[in-house]
């Protein structure tokens, strides 16, 4: 059975960080892409980044760029956000999810064959 448990969300002041771990069991890690998206109150779910290990690439949406790293670590099945200068329009419920099917990164949720639960982003200004 596919988990995946997110966590490390929190209220944070405009310019501080946070590092969300993604927790994965029950598929094979390497050759899978995981990506974390977002949703804001009344806003449609975006994505936020993406790394396919075997690969080792990556996605970013533009407006997190330079301020937001996704890693992996194959050993314990876990999936990293890390979230620095974090702006008051990055609040939102964070969510990671795996692409099994065609295991290359997306922007697409619709995309993607399994999601954890999310976990709340609160930055405040």
């Amino acid at each position: 059975e596919v988990q995946l448990q997110a966590s490390g969300g929190g209220l944070v002041q405009a310019g501080g960080s946070l590092r969300l771990p993604c927790a994965a069991s029950g598929f094979t890690f390497d050759t899978s892409a995981i990506g974390w998206f977002r949703q804001a109150p009344g806003e449609e779910r975006e994505a936020v980044a993406c790394i396919y290990p075997r690969q080792s690439s990556t996605y970013y949406a533009d407006s997190v760029k330079g301020r937001f790293t996704i890693s992996s670590d194959s050993a314990k099945n876990a999936v990293y956000l890390q979230m620095n200068s974090l702006e008051p329009q990055d609040t939102g419920v964070y969510y990671c999810a795996l692409k099994v099917i065609s295991p290359w990164c997306s922007k697409y949720h619709f995309e993607y064959d399994y999601w954890g639960q999310g976990t709340q982003v609160t930055v405040s200004s």
